[in-house]
């Protein structure tokens, strides 16, 4: 018999070999081959690991005739430093073993520095073509944007929760939901984690969720899915509904430095240029309108809402007039805004709330929501909704909600404005979108 006492496994990785500590050193890799060149005499494979790549020196007395691209090997060899290989240093490799090989070839060259597919084919071949590292990169910096979100709202007090995808009624309203039959009841997948989360506010003050949202909009653009990953939180005893965006701002720095940081290599990868985010302008809705109107010479068509090109107009604005990637446009109008969102006191024509554009395009929505039982249900009322059908939200206003907020972020159209990507399927691991359920 034996027991378990932990974890003991520990393949080596790029980052136990930086610094001079394994210099000289006999050491073993495991990686996939994602890359073999026969130099005549000599030849250079190249190992992906987890953490990045490393360059192999295979002399001609090693026999590599079973090694091909995509084979998992163990390459052990002596660690020596090489300026012009990836991470300063190679492998000069005394065995080669193959752990597994493919049973075809790859249908791309993952190995190439850009694949140049199209769209639609690289989503076709997503399970192989993610092994590319440019690919792995976009992914490498979505994963540092998450994480910033977790660990920056944990730093500020707030509780992370995990709310149901399957839901009695949709907390946005309207036709872009998606049905399902609960045996035999009506039910719905989660829009957003709304109602959750603002019940939360009232035992947690602070909370945050990272988790999917499923919209049933009937859209074929570069930046809709039908499922994407909200980046949530709400935040109670607010004084306005601009401590929301300062949050919001607070997190991005904390992102961006993040990425600097620790993630240099992949946004090198990528040539992303990181955003100035030690302060965000915000602007009223109205007034961001007209600026950009007036600026870029075009008549305002839609007074109650932001196109997408008004948007790309406004976030070219902040950018000449602000020197910011970023900006926050406030005060939306109140008939384009969901049911709980609170009207401004000063012109009830408007909301307490905003959306942050990124270089052009919405990737927050946020702002305080109504905390009154009775502005809540009157509200309702006025839009011909029936609140007795919202009786377990309604709970939390009959018994007492302090004043609070929130925002979801979307997190692959971050991703991909960040990144520079055209299209936010390219910042999905495996998008879902009106034609596509698989791969």
């Amino acid at each position: 018999m034996e027991f378990m006492a932990g974890t003991k496994h520990s393949a080596t990785t790029i980052a136990d070999l930086t610094g001079d500590g394994l210099k000289n050193r006999t050491v073993t890799l495991k990686g996939m081959v994602h890359s073999l060149r026969d130099m005549g005499g000599v030849s250079f494979l190249t190992l992906r690991l987890r953490d990045g790549t490393a360059q192999c020196v295979c002399g001609g007395e090693l026999d590599l005739a079973d090694v091909c691209d995509e084979c998992a090997v163990a390459v052990t060899g002596a660690v020596r430093p090489e300026p012009r290989a990836p991470g300063g240093f190679e492998l000069a490799a005394t065995g080669v073993e193959v752990l597994s090989r493919p049973v075809e070839a790859m249908p791309v060259p993952v190995s190439k520095y850009k694949l140049k597919l199209n769209l639609d084919t690289e989503l076709s071949l997503r399970p192989v073509v993610l092994r590319s590292l440019r690919e792995r990169s976009v992914f490498k910096v979505q994963e540092c944007i998450c994480r910033a979100f977790r660990e920056y709202l944990h730093s500020q007090g707030f509780t992370e929760i995990h709310t149901p995808k399957i839901v009695h009624a949709g907390a946005e309203g309207g036709s872009n939901i998606f049905r399902l039959d609960y045996f035999g009841r009506k039910a719905f997948l989660a829009q957003s984690p709304q109602f959750y989360k603002q019940t939360m506010v009232g035992v947690f003050e602070r909370v945050f969720e990272i988790a999917p949202v499923f919209r049933a909009e009937k859209h074929n653009t570069p930046r809709h899915l039908n499922e994407y990953t909200s980046l949530d939180f709400e935040m109670g005893f607010i004084d306005h509904f601009s401590d929301i965006m300062d949050m919001e701002t607070g997190f991005l720095q904390y992102a961006m430095a993040l990425l600097k940081r620790e993630y240099a290599a992949d946004a090198a990868r990528l040539g992303i240029e990181i955003p100035d985010v030690s302060r965000i302008p915000a602007v009223r809705f109205d007034e961001a309108k007209r600026l950009a109107a007036e600026r870029y010479g075009y008549r305002i068509r839609d007074p109650y809402d932001l196109e997408p090109e008004e948007e790309v107009h406004i976030g070219r604005y902040a950018k000449e007039e602000w020197g910011s990637d970023f900006v926050f446009v406030t005060h939306y109008p109140s008939k384009k805004r969901p049911f709980y969102a609170m009207d401004d006191p000063a012109d009830p024509r408007y909301t307490l709330s905003f959306d942050l554009l990124f270089r052009g395009m919405e990737v927050t929505t946020g702002g305080q929501r109504i905390h009154d039982y009775r502005q809540q249900v009157d509200k309702m009322l006025a839009r011909d909704m029936h609140p007795e059908e919202f009786e377990s939200y309604l709970m939390i206003h009959k018994h007492g909600m302090p004043p609070h907020g929130g925002i979801g972020l979307g997190l692959e159209r971050l991703t991909a404005r960040l990144c520079g990507l055209e299209n936010v399927r390219s910042a999905t691991l495996f998008p879902r979108d009106q034609g596509r359920l698989e791969p």
